[in-house]
């Protein structure tokens, strides 16, 4: 399995010793208002990790766990993940942060990472993400990462913004990226 490296953040793939750092993230009514809309108790976040091991075994990729790396806390999570957890679907990118460590340029980081893992390493020839369309936080790191608004669409039950991006755009991009490293 894979672990990313950017200047201030290690992603490590999730696992069982992130249960009380990811269920400290995820209880957090502000993290999951764009997410699921309510808190997640320590069950559903066992229960989230337990669905995601297994895809890092069958796809090599899935959800992590950003750990700062001057506290060693677990301050977020991030995934590439198939859109609608579906292989047929093109690769998808999304990120969460605590929320004391919003507007400090950590989502920028870790995404910068995991779209350089998706077109670099898993050659995906695109990479979506999508949010609601009034989450603007999200929707700006994803339009400061080079993706471009597509529309809405129906996604995880609920109406999305989607923003997609190509792997020749990526390689193309005027903004300068933190690589990642294994």
């Amino acid at each position: 399995m894979t672990i990313l490296h950017t200047e201030r953040l290690r992603l490590e793939p999730f696992c069982d010793a992130h249960i009380d750092g990811l269920t400290e993230l995820n209880r957090h009514p502000e993290v999951m208002r764009y997410i699921t809309g309510k808190p997640a108790t320590r069950d559903d976040t066992i229960a989230m990790i337990e669905l995601v091991k297994p895809r890092w075994v069958q796809y090599g990729f899935s959800w992590w766990s950003f750990f700062e790396k001057a506290s060693n806390d677990l301050i977020g999570a991030g995934c590439i993940q198939y859109l609608g957890r579906d292989p047929a679907n093109p690769h998808e990118i999304g990120w969460r942060l605590r929320p004391d460590k919003w507007g400090q340029g950590f989502a920028m980081e870790a995404a910068i990472a995991m779209a350089n893992f998706a077109f670099n390493e898993l050659h995906a020839p695109e990479l979506v993400a999508v949010c609601m369309p009034e989450n603007t936080s999200s929707s700006g790191v994803m339009e400061k990462l080079g993706m471009t608004y597509r529309g809405e669409e129906r996604w995880y039950d609920m109406d999305t913004a989607v923003y997609g991006m190509s792997a020749d755009a990526w390689r193309n991009r005027t903004h300068t990226a933190t690589s990642a490293k294994k």
